[in-house]
């Protein structure tokens, strides 16, 4: 099964995790069977708010899954809609929030938890240290569209 992580730099397994999923700078997609993985590129990552389009970046590719650290309301629908499952990690690496969904401890995100509005969400941004006057401060995950 291939999940789709988004992370802020290529280390890897051990790449960090990014807090948001539309201003990720590269998605990371793990086979969970082999733990091969690989990064491409997030080619919307700069976007005005509401604008983010970040499946484009992902067309063509087999996702089963997206495990996320935050994400907006537009982005998460979206998501569902295209019929992928969307997960909620605050673990720090790749290589643990794989662990974590093999091992079926991450828990699906409901409409609820996903960031209401930039300065935090239901879902406790302060940990993810983003929000107002955070390195994240716009654009995350919202309307996003697949074309």
């Amino acid at each position: 099964m291939n999940v789709c992580i988004p992370v802020n730099e290529d280390k890897g397994l051990q790449s960090q995790i990014c807090a948001h999923f539309g201003s990720a700078p590269l998605f990371m997609i793990v086979d969970t069977d082999s733990e091969g993985c690989r990064a491409i590129p997030n080619q919307n990552q700069h976007h005005g708010h509401g604008m983010c389009k970040p499946l484009a970046s992902l067309q063509g590719e087999s996702i089963h899954g997206m495990v996320v650290g935050g994400i907006g309301g537009g982005a998460l629908s979206k998501l569902q809609a295209a019929g992928i499952r969307v997960y909620l990690s605050d673990l720090p690496t790749v290589e643990a929030t794989v662990s974590a969904f093999k091992a079926g401890s991450l828990r699906e995100v409901t409409p609820a938890e996903a960031c209401a509005h930039h300065g935090g969400g239901p879902h406790g941004h302060g940990p993810h240290g983003h929000g107002e006057g955070g390195p994240h401060g716009a654009g995350h995950g919202r309307g996003i569209q697949r074309s």
